[in-house]
């Protein structure tokens, strides 16, 4: 099924490939013998492609490379980042309740070190935009005697791509006197990313998002006057914050690969009127498709939709064996029993789930066409199935 031997990779939002760019700098660094915390002439070499790279990664955001900090990924920066205690010098900063938006990334709805009895779930819309209403209720009942509220929001949903007014979350949440956490994971390279445009406090990248390797992302901060307790102490690498030897070759990569995303968007970005064209064409040929988010704004490569009595497991699975890579929710879950918890916060029953189609900067209309190939050919499966089953009642 789906013709050709080639496969064709639709699951970018869960690993974009890793980039020619990035590959040929990370086989460079490999020969890069110093310590970058060492002051020999070694040691000044491994230093200074570790600070091209920051300085490639503070591009992307439009910040100041000294408030860029290496971390092993996403993950260890939402634990870091999502803390009651912040530091401003040596004084402690008391974070009492943490605020997190229904739709997020598991890495964030876990809390980090807040207790689960600190941690508040704001709901969203249909649409799966952040209720602001919801928000302002519940920071206006905020004790501040306790301590700040911090408040975490993705900047763009990893399933459905919906893209949060973040400006807007912004303004609530300092005219509240807390401090707000942006998951940027999907957003970085998508689209134009400017965080020093009053959108937040802090925010968390990955390199393995962007074509750069697995294993190592960043929290990118507005200001270093304020930062969260170190999660990891040690020698004191990256200024303090995050200690052990940072692994250059994998940083290295991360800085090509935030290079060539800059760029991209510089030269126009991405397009949506290849994922556009595809819904029209999935519509037409299952027209009880639904398409999650498809009334607000969304990242140009991502959909995220049902058919209708099709579970999306045996979907994923047919698409597979066609040769072309969907998956079924997000990698992070995708291989656990149980409904997307993004589809139930928007309020849709999960039925049978739904499949996340993410285009690459190189998907083509010859791919889409595939791709539509293969569906019409699921599609009507599905239809010779019921039709004997209506017959068979």
């Amino acid at each position: 099924m789906g013709g050709s031997k080639k496969r064709l990779y639709l699951d970018y939002n869960a690993s974009a490939p890793l980039l020619s760019e990035a590959r040929d700098i990370i086989i460079t660094a490999l020969d890069v013998t110093g310590n970058p915390s060492s002051v020999h002439g070694e040691g000044r070499a491994t230093k200074a492609m570790m600070e091209t790279a920051r300085r490639q990664v503070a591009a992307l955001t439009n910040v100041r490379a000294d408030h860029v900090f290496f971390t092993s990924g996403a993950t260890e920066a939402a634990s870091m980042l999502l803390s009651p205690t912040y530091m401003m010098g040596r004084a402690p900063v008391r974070m009492s309740k943490l605020y997190v938006s229904a739709t997020e990334h598991p890495c964030m709805l876990a809390g980090g070190q807040f207790a689960p009895e600190n941690i508040v779930t704001l709901p969203v819309h249909k649409t799966g935009l952040l209720d602001l209403e919801a928000l302002r209720e519940n920071l206006s009942a905020h004790d501040s005697a306790q301590g700040l509220p911090l408040v975490a929001v993705q900047y763009a949903n990893n399933e459905t791509g919906v893209i949060q007014p973040i400006a807007e979350v912004a303004v609530i949440v300092k005219n509240a006197g807390g401090i707000l956490v942006v998951d940027c994971v999907q957003a970085a390279g998508r689209i134009p990313l400017d965080i020093t445009n009053n959108c937040g406090d802090y925010f968390i990248l990955s390199s393995h998002k962007i074509g750069g390797a697995k294993g190592v992302g960043a929290i990118v901060a507005v200001s270093d006057l304020l930062m969260p307790k170190a999660l990891i102490r040690g020698g004191g690498q990256e200024k303090g914050h995050r200690a052990g030897t940072e692994a250059l070759q994998l940083i290295a990569g991360f800085g090509a690969a935030a290079h060539q995303a800059h760029q991209r968007i510089l030269n126009g970005g991405w397009s949506s009127s290849l994922r556009d064209d595809m819904e029209r064409r999935i519509l037409e040929v299952a027209p009880s498709t639904l398409i999650y988010g498809a009334d607000v704004e969304r990242l140009p490569n991502t959909s995220f939709f049902s058919l209708a009595n099709m579970k999306a497991e045996t979907v994923q699975i047919a698409f597979d064996l066609g040769g072309i890579a969907v998956s079924a929710g997000s990698a992070c879950s995708s291989g656990k029993v149980g409904p997307s918890h993004v589809i139930v916060a928007m309020g849709y029953e999960h039925g049978t789930g739904a499949i996340r189609v993410s285009l690459s900067p190189d998907t083509d209309s010859a791919d889409i066409d595939k791709f539509m190939q293969v569906l019409h050919e699921i599609v009507s499966r599905q239809q010779r199935v019921n039709e004997k089953s209506n017959i068979s009642a």
